[in-house]
């Protein structure tokens, strides 16, 4: 039995040299995105606790190969027709926007407007204190950077004046050849509030199914409140709990549009197993739950 859920693909963790040749399948395979995830380094100590795992430790290794997302997307882009590409999500933080701007402009017009903004604010303190920006008010900064990114990449003459960014009028030519969608990431409350008020959509972590299915009807009660609810809005989620067809049926019951999935970890194939076992694993599923 086929969904009419879209899948998006997951390519996080896996060798870089696999990351085109797994694009090229999934785009024939009928995948309608991949996720790409962001991590500028790893800390042999983290001050802070990883947010989305219960105990706190974070999924991978010193040696777990990460790519930079917009440059993969850029290499991805240019072997594919129809794969959307998106960061899942790209912690703003420790980034400047302006220069951000510069290169989601760049992917966005490479890959002839298939690229959505999947943001974050980042929970390691020493990604933003490494990279020279305050850990301090974090929350507030990445809302202006997210206006200050909207308002560069929407073309012509523009300039900005807030609290923690300031300029003059200046332009950053090629506008993307379509409007960046910008996906909200996060569980926390202020994290659904952003997405409710600024986002085209938010994205989970991995989340059981009690608590997506709270998760989607308060970001519906927020966007009541903001009065955005003409606004399209996208709800990409993880579920932790939730597979198969009539696991996908039950999440687009809730509201989910999109769901993400990392078919050879689901056979128990290692994220370094070889492509062509990826490569299988993906026409498997695309066979049994892509239209």
């Amino acid at each position: 039995m086929a969904s009419s859920m879209k899948f998006t693909l997951a390519l996080a963790m896996i060798p870089l040299d696999q990351l085109t040749s797994l694009a090229r399948t999934a785009d024939e395979c009928g995948f309608a995105a991949v996720a790409l995830p962001d991590s500028v380094f790893f800390s042999e100590r983290a001050a802070a606790k990883y947010p989305y795992t219960p105990d706190g430790r974070r999924m991978w290794s010193e040696e777990t190969p990460f790519a930079d997302p917009l440059i993969a997307a850029a290499a991805m882009g240019a072997v594919t027709e129809s794969l959307v590409f998106r960061t899942n999500v790209l912690k703003l933080g420790s980034r400047n926007p302006l220069l951000l701007a510069r290169q989601v402009g760049t992917v966005a017009n490479l890959t002839r407007g298939r690229f959505e903004l999947g943001v974050g604010v980042g929970w390691a303190p020493e990604e933003f204190e490494w990279c020279g920006v305050p850990y301090g008010r974090r929350g507030a900064r990445v809302d202006e950077m997210i206006e200050v990114i909207r308002l560069v990449l929407g073309g012509g003459m523009v300039e900005y004046h807030g609290e923690f960014y300031d300029f003059d009028r200046l332009r950053m030519s090629p506008a993307p050849p379509r409007e960046v969608p910008f996906i909200i990431g996060g569980h926390t409350e202020a994290a659904l509030r952003r997405a409710a008020r600024t986002g085209d959509g938010w994205t989970s972590a991995l989340m059981r199914f009690d608590e997506l299915t709270a998760t989607v009807a308060r970001l519906h009660q927020l966007r009541a409140e903001f009065g955005t609810t003409d606004r399209p809005f996208e709800i990409l989620a993880s579920g932790a709990d939730r597979h198969g067809a009539d696991g996908y049926a039950q999440l687009e019951a809730v509201g989910v549009t999109h769901t993400t999935v990392m078919p050879w970890a689901a056979k128990g194939l290692a994220m370094d197993c070889p492509v062509e076992a990826k490569q299988d694993a993906l026409r498997e599923f695309a066979a049994e739950h892509i239209r």
